[in-house]
């Protein structure tokens, strides 16, 4: 079985890529809230002519460190029920039906900003600003930092959750929906899909151990998302009406895909665990900085134009990675 190895990255070369842990910024947000800004990595690069796109044979990459593990379903409460006083270093405000501790430093800045994390919210604020407008700043706030203390609570609960077990009968997300493997002895092929039964058969010797199952289900999704891929950035590079130089697959463990300003595309194989749509997103979103190498205004027009729905399928992204995808 022929498994992929990753290539060394030119450093010479310009590239924008679409992260798997970090969020995009959120239209209307205040500048206040601290999450770290997208750099612009240079001026927009004119539309390229028309040629019939180069698919390249993706040349090896390694295999990717773990994952984390499947998802689970949220807990039923944005904010755990408080203690009798806040943890030390920790002030308390009652927002609503909701009580939260956070963490007040105080500096140099003429704003007031938000940071959320894994310890919490934490608020800095200017030496000169009480704590009243503080807190007011934080009512005026609390949608958006009890939105954020809840999706950091359902990612710490999915890491707590039982990984996949790679065995007869285990179930494999593909193509945004469940598949079972079955292991078969003797069987023609090592690795047949039944689409009917949504069983994965894997061909493997009685004795063969759990890293074979998994090498042997690994190869045959970078083959499905090699000949996938390669089918889809036809589709979308017509819409745009741009030409890519080549495109290869990619095992990176914080990026779903990544573009080049001479027309390299690179596509992480995990993408197959997902839903077409979300597969289309990232297609739509790499070749769109064949337009815009940045992440403005103009690029995010540049991708609704060709896939109108881009906001649902990001958000759906961003919420289902990398906890739910198994660990090979």
């Amino acid at each position: 079985m022929k498994l992929l190895r990753k290539p060394k990255p030119n450093p010479n070369q310009l590239s924008l890529q679409l992260d798997l842990f970090a969020p995009e910024p959120e239209q209307g947000q205040s500048p206040a809230q601290q999450i770290s800004p997208i750099q612009d990595p240079g001026p927009a690069l004119p539309s390229p002519t028309l040629q019939p796109p180069l698919i390249v044979t993706p040349t090896p990459v390694v295999h990717a460190a773990p994952l984390p593990s499947p998802v689970v379903a949220p807990p039923t409460t944005l904010v755990p029920p408080p203690t009798s006083r806040p943890a030390d270093g920790k002030r308390r405000i009652q927002l609503g039906e909701h009580t939260l501790d956070y963490a007040l430093l105080r500096s140099k800045r003429s704003t007031i900003g938000f940071l959320v994390s894994d310890e919490g919210l934490r608020v800095t604020s200017p030496k000169w600003v009480t704590l009243a407008e503080i807190e007011n700043a934080i009512r005026e706030k609390q949608r958006w930092i009890l939105s954020k203390l809840n999706e950091r609570r359902e990612r710490s609960a999915r890491r707590l959750q039982p990984q996949m077990q790679w065995c007869d009968g285990a179930t494999l997300p593909y193509l945004g929906a469940d598949i079972t493997l079955r292991i078969r002895a003797g069987q023609r092929a090592a690795v047949y899909l039944d689409e009917d039964a949504r069983e994965l058969n894997v061909s493997l010797p009685a004795d063969a151990g759990e890293q074979q199952l998994k090498d042997r289900v690994q190869g045959w999704l970078q083959a499905r998302a090699e000949e996938l891929f390669g089918k889809r950035l036809i589709v979308y590079a017509e819409k745009l009406g741009v030409t890519y130089r080549s495109y290869a697959l990619s095992s990176a463990t914080t990026q779903w895909g990544s573009c080049t300003a001479d027309g390299r595309i690179r596509l992480n194989w995990r993408l197959m665990h997902f839903a077409l749509p979300l597969i289309d997103y990232v297609i739509a979103h790499e070749l769109a900085h064949l337009r815009e190498m940045n992440h403005g205004p103009q690029f995010w027009a540049t991708v609704q134009s060709i896939f109108p729905e881009f906001e649902i399928a990001k958000k759906a992204l961003r919420d289902s990675a990398p906890e739910t995808l198994p660990i090979f």
